[in-house]
């Protein structure tokens, strides 16, 4: 009996670890945004289980999502220990996370909301920038080339409702930009540490006149392209130290701009403020469980 119950207690240690914490899959996808490095977490059960469908969250700036050592920063969101905190909790039923690496160099131009600047302000980015405003091909790269493919591999609820962005910063100006160009596969959206400014907001303090022309470009865009809800959720945050110090005024129109479309706060948007927090790894994961038991709160068995 003994013997048996140290097999069983072997199992345990080599096995359920791994089991307990879902697993991560890797691999490169060609595109024609040039090649992106996808990291995948399935959460526990998922092999155990091979009738069920699982939701699924994409996320920006994947080598800052999970692991320590492919961060630049060396730290991470930490997105999969979010998920089982809430997940072994029950607010929110297991889902898939699916993480994209940005580009390096040109994220900046990659994360872009392309049609959120007006035409000259946008030609005076992308020369600044040295580069193409890119926002427009990398939603097309996510929700016609990645995300069909998840859905092929993965058992998964592919319906907007379930299918969710996040980023921060500029990947959270790319979350916003897909929740509302991208409506018929994204259902839901965090923008966290929203780099609402478009630019350095420190520019935009110097140029009065630029920080009004990038205010009536948001009132322009809410207006005329995010539409009522129709069943879709955003969350929007920042921080009041570092970067984030800059986003407050900007942030406002945002919110204005969701309001007077037709969502309601507290039910299909929320926009937090976060004092002492600066822009960076450690504070969005530390808000996370926040942020995705809200915003998930309907991803129920």
């Amino acid at each position: 009996m003994r013997w048996l119950l140290a097999i069983a207690a072997l199992i345990f240690v080599l096995v359920s670890p791994a089991g307990a914490q879902g697993r991560f899959v890797e691999f490169d996808q060609p595109a024609d945004i040039g090649q992106v490095h996808v990291t995948v977490w399935v959460p526990p059960g998922y092999d155990r289980e091979p009738g069920r469908h699982y939701p699924v969250l994409y996320m920006h700036d994947g080598q800052n999502v999970f692991f320590p050592k492919r961060s630049g920063f060396n730290k991470v969101w930490a997105a999969d220990k979010a998920a089982l905190k809430l997940i072994a909790a029950r607010k929110v039923a297991p889902f898939i996370i699916v993480a994209a690496d940005h580009p390096g160099a040109p994220r900046y131009l990659r994360y872009f909301p392309t049609r959120v600047a007006n035409p000259e302000f946008a030609k005076g980015i992308a020369g600044f920038a040295k580069g193409k405003l890119a926002g427009d091909d990398y939603l097309t790269f996510l929700a016609e080339t990645l995300k069909p493919r998840i859905d092929r591999e993965y058992r998964t609820r592919s319906q907007p409702r379930f299918t969710a962005v996040a980023g921060s910063s500029m990947g959270g100006l790319i979350s916003l930009y897909a929740l509302t160009e991208r409506a018929d596969v994204f259902g839901k959206a965090a923008a966290v540490s929203t780099h609402s400014p478009l630019v350095d907001p420190g520019l935009l303090t110097q140029q009065p006149q630029m920080a009004e022309m990038v205010k009536a470009d948001w009132r322009r865009y809410l207006s005329t392209r995010l539409g009522a809800p129709g069943g879709r959720k955003l969350w929007m945050d920042h921080g009041t130290e570092t970067l984030d110090a800059g986003y407050a005024p900007y942030q406002a129109v945002l919110d204005e701009g969701v309001a007077k479309a037709g969502w309601t706060r507290g039910k299909y948007f929320e926009s937090r403020v976060y004092k002492g927090t600066a822009h960076e790894e450690n504070a969005w994961a530390a808000r996370l469980p926040e942020i995705l038991g809200w915003l998930l709160a309907d991803w129920k068995r």
